[in-house]
């Protein structure tokens, strides 16, 4: 059976074209449409498997119903893990998410935005890198609802979610010391962005504040993207050389590689030797023993994002910027 157009709909419900269009697009209470004409109406659609012209409503409507997503590496747990949960978020709100990873080009971002322009999407939730400001405030200036997630950039007068990263990277590290440990290694990446720099900082105040000597060469940058056979080999190098008894990774990824890296060199953890990783990851409770870790909220980030987006989407004037900041939580494992 073909499907019905707008107009043989409203021929069926003896209602004009007007009106079936103000039910489809959610406005027949805003026109005063009573409920008896709206359920028939809603009824020959059902019956009719009408499905609307996303595109055609768009430009009649202005808005799309849809969310653009840029994230770093939709690979990465976290990520994946935050973009389900807004996903369903979004769309118990009747949004669809469409996302993409930047895998940390500023010139993949920038593409990203521009093919997000041309689908029309109502509003940006973008974890963001260096050097794509400027994309981002010609959104802000066209009055593009943004939300910047997981990293910030300060420059930017715009929403930011994210979890404290310092103070988290801090506490790890106090609690190797609470441990006895001396010798304390950080494993994190080389990219310039602000959680990463974070950790680090957080990393070296903690060691300062219980006057442990900082050693450059326990703190192990390892460059992003690079092949996970010389991340191995740059770690095992770390742990042949240094007389390591604790260490932080800064990323759920590095401290994956960094437990293959351990079971080669047949290295318990032990009272002897701790390992923190950081964003939780099933294996880290796998593992035996299993791996305590910096745990970010992805619930409740991810209910901040989609309030936040859904609020500025419904205001006709541009709310004040909101800067929300949601503690990590260390969960020690025995």
């Amino acid at each position: 059976m073909k499907a019905l157009s707008i107009k043989d709909i409203a021929l069926k419900a003896k209602v004009s074209i007007t009106t079936v269009s103000f039910i489809i697009n959610g406005k027949a209470k805003e026109k005063s449409i009573s409920d008896a004409v709206i359920k028939k109406v809603q009824k020959i659609i059902a019956e009719s498997g009408y499905k609307p012209n996303q595109i055609a409503r768009s430009l009649r409507t202005g808005n799309s119903n849809i969310i653009g997503l840029i994230v770093e590496d939709i690979s990465n747990s976290f990520f994946s893990r935050i973009a389900r949960l807004i996903e369903d978020k979004a769309y118990k709100k009747g949004y669809k998410i469409i996302y993409s990873s930047t895998e940390n080009s500023v010139e993949k971002a920038q593409e990203l935005i521009t093919m997000f322009k041309s689908r029309k999407v109502d509003a940006y939730i973008i974890s963001p890198i260096k050097g794509i400001e400027e994309d981002i405030q010609i959104l802000l200036n066209e009055n593009k609802p943004v939300i910047l997630f997981d990293r910030n950039l300060p420059e930017l007068n715009t929403n930011y979610v994210g979890a404290n990263h310092f103070v988290a990277s801090h506490q790890a590290i106090e609690s190797f010391i609470k441990q006895g440990k001396k010798n304390i290694a950080l494993v994190t990446t080389d990219i310039n962005v602000q959680q990463i720099i974070e950790r680090a900082e957080g990393y070296k105040k903690a060691l300062a504040d219980h006057a442990i000597p900082f050693d450059e060469e326990l703190l192990l940058k390892i460059p992003f993207n690079q092949a996970e056979a010389d991340t191995i080999k740059q770690i095992k190098q770390l742990f042949k050389n240094k007389k390591v008894d604790a260490v932080l990774f800064a990323t759920n990824y590095l401290a994956i590689s960094g437990l293959k890296v351990l079971k080669e060199l047949h290295q318990t953890i032990d009272e002897n030797f701790a390992v923190i990783g950081y964003d939780d990851h099933e294996a880290f409770e796998l593992h035996t023993p299993s791996i305590s870790t910096i745990q970010q909220p992805l619930e409740e980030i991810a209910e901040t994002i989609i309030k936040l987006i859904l609020n500025q989407l419904a205001s006709k004037n541009k709310l004040p910027d909101q800067q929300i900041i949601i503690p990590a939580k260390l969960i020690l494992r025995k």
